[in-house]
């Protein structure tokens, strides 16, 4: 998640007096904003919980008013204090501070807490109805969601919610992955805009975990409809030879065997990002970037028009940033905030070769979610690395105020594939690999000078592997 607060307001507060509100963005929306002293408060109560020595330093009161130079500094400190504190394991993942930021949200967005439905899509296009509280969290929705469709606790840690939106040819631009900081009805509700959606997706990477999701008719079902949908779009690769045979399982209603053959074909399991740019091989490249089996795969339209494709692994990228940036306004000081277009940027240190690191910048909307995506598959890794499982039994809230529905609603089945699209299959013909080498790699080194700190993302992954894989 990509924190920051690139702005200020002044607000009028209940008493009519003045007061310098502070902006507070994930990933380039506006999450909240809050005022300095509810900062203040939440810093109190980390350093309560957790220890000075722990807390990050926190930008001091002021006696007098401050002048706009000061504002100014200050909102750059509690943006790097805030940056800081999410990036702390123990801070970021702490119920202190997401319950702040979720109190935060609802407060700026003034959405009374009251019980609500809630339109979940499943990707299929079918559409899960839940009743929730305005107020509840991501792991309550996503709990009322298993609870509709059924699905047994030690499968739901498997399934994550996403926000999305909804493209004209009805496929869905992923926007991120919904976090333990924020109210999924609150955070799709106050984008006014109907094109936003939220949709239920498994939300691990390694293929061979399907054998768990497949063990219950829920999962199974879960599966084989999003499997089915990524082939309609076009994410999975399917040759004319292929899809027969997918289809006659399909008509077999063989589900299990369609999931089996589909984990044979080209990018099954991976995410694909809409159209952006890059700077590799060349800046200013068209790419269309996917994220899967521990790699960004690219396909790049070189400015001849000739179309390469290639893959970066992740185990090979030593570290990874976000940066985004907003135009200066040229308007008067009272303009309206938040309408200006944010640049977004995910660049990534890779190993090209034994000796040679070399960074490669993606500049799409999407930045985020890539990082996300990055990051997932890190943590994924390391997890395997060390013998564990993702498999977890979902916890339930003790005194959660979950309002549920006693009806229970079935995964619908998608319908047969439709033909092929003939037009898929000579663009795989058309690419042509980009130099790729084994897997190696280095000591970790410092790069101070070219990422700021706040926005670095060391690969624990990348460090695990030894000079004996070089």
């Amino acid at each position: 998640m990509h924190f920051s607060i690139p702005e200020t307001e002044t607000r009028a507060g209940d008493g009519g007096a003045a007061y310098v509100a502070y902006n507070i963005h994930v990933n380039g929306v506006l999450h909240c904003r809050v005022r300095y002293s509810q900062l203040l408060g939440l810093h109190e109560q980390l350093r309560k919980e957790y220890g000075a020595n722990v807390v990050p330093a926190f930008p001091p009161k002021k006696i007098f008013t401050l002048t706009p130079a000061e504002v100014e500094q200050r909102r750059e400190q509690l943006e790097k204090y805030m940056q800081a504190v999410r990036q702390d394991p123990t801070l970021g993942g702490s119920e202190t501070f997401n319950s702040f930021l979720r109190k935060a949200q609802q407060e700026t967005q003034q959405i009374p807490t009251e019980e609500v439905v809630l339109e979940v899509l499943l990707s299929n296009g079918q559409k899960v109805k839940v009743t929730i509280l305005t107020s509840d969290q991501t792991e309550d929705v996503l709990e009322a969601v298993a609870s509709k469709l059924d699905l047994p606790d030690d499968l739901v840690g498997y399934f994550s919610l996403f926000l999305v939106r909804e493209t004209k040819d009805g496929a869905f631009s992923f926007v991120r992955k919904l976090q333990e900081f924020e109210l999924p009805y609150v955070s799709v509700t106050s984008l006014h805009n109907p094109e936003f959606r939220i949709i239920l997706r498994k939300s691990y990477w390694d293929s061979s975990y399907d054998d768990d999701v497949m063990e219950h008719r829920v999962g199974l079902n879960l599966l084989y409809a999003q499997t089915v949908s990524d082939i309609e779009h076009g994410w999975i690769l399917v040759n004319k030879e292929q899809h027969r045979q997918l289809k006659s399982l399909q008509e077999k209603v063989s589900k299990k065997e369609f999931i089996r053959l589909a984990q044979t074909l080209k990018y099954y399991g991976y995410l694909k990002f809409d159209p952006c740019i890059t700077d590799f091989p060349e800046k200013g490249c068209h790419v269309v970037v996917s994220a899967g089996n521990n790699e960004l795969n690219f396909q790049v339209r070189l400015p001849s028009e000739q179309i390469k494709e290639g893959s970066f692994k992740v185990t090979r990228m030593r570290c990874w940033r976000v940066t985004s940036s907003v135009p200066m306004s040229n308007g008067p000081s009272g303009s309206s905030p938040g309408k200006s277009e944010v640049k977004l940027e995910l660049a990534f240190e890779y190993l090209m070769s034994k000796d040679r690191l070399q960074w490669v910048t993606i500049t799409s909307p999407q930045a985020i979610m890539l990082s996300i995506c990055l990051q997932s598959m890190v943590d994924e890794l390391m997890v395997k690395k060390s013998g564990g499982s993702i498999r977890k039994m979902f916890r339930r809230r003790v005194n959660g105020a979950l309002r549920r529905s006693d009806s229970q609603q079935a995964v619908k089945s998608p319908p047969l594939l439709d033909s092929p699209d003939a037009s898929r299959e000579p663009m795989a013909k058309l690419s042509s690999k980009l130099t790729s080498v084994s897997l190696r790699g280095i000591s970790h080194s410092s790069s101070a000078n070219d990422v700021g700190a706040n926005d670095f993302h060391g690969n624990y992954a990348f460090e695990g592997i030894g000079d004996e894989d070089l």
